[in-house]
């Protein structure tokens, strides 16, 4: 009984272990095709709401996406997960993330706070 006990306990306990890993890998990569120009890889990173609602009527994702200016991603420097939801702290970004059954998609970018009020964000769902 105390080895089920035991085992129980310590599959509990790694269910309650988050990973920061996975979202600060996809918040790197969505940040490395925008450098690069890989516009349309950057698109597909992007949640479908947050795709959907960044072009203007005629322009596709990868278009908007390549008109804006987003800044530098750099290091990691924090990450939150809450949930699905997760944000990602970069030397020169802050990138908010939701966490779909194929992983993790960005809903916003190039946000900055606004003092009390939420984040100004240049791409956002």
């Amino acid at each position: 009984m105390r080895t089920a006990l035991a085992a129980l306990a310590l599959l509990l306990a790694a269910g309650c272990a988050v990973d920061t890993a996975a979202p600060a890998r996809a918040a790197a990569r969505f940040h490395a095709a925008v450098a690069a120009h890989q516009d349309e890889a950057a698109c597909a990173m992007l949640t479908r709401q947050t795709a959907r609602k960044l072009p203007d009527p005629g322009e596709t994702c990868a278009t908007a996406l390549g008109q804006l200016r987003l800044g530098p991603g750099g290091r990691v420097t924090s990450v939150e997960v809450w949930g699905d939801d997760a944000l990602v702290r970069l030397a020169g970004d802050t990138v908010f993330l939701h966490r779909f059954t194929d992983g993790w998609r960005v809903r916003a970018a190039g946000c900055e706070p606004e003092h009390d009020l939420p984040y100004d964000c240049e791409v956002e769902d």
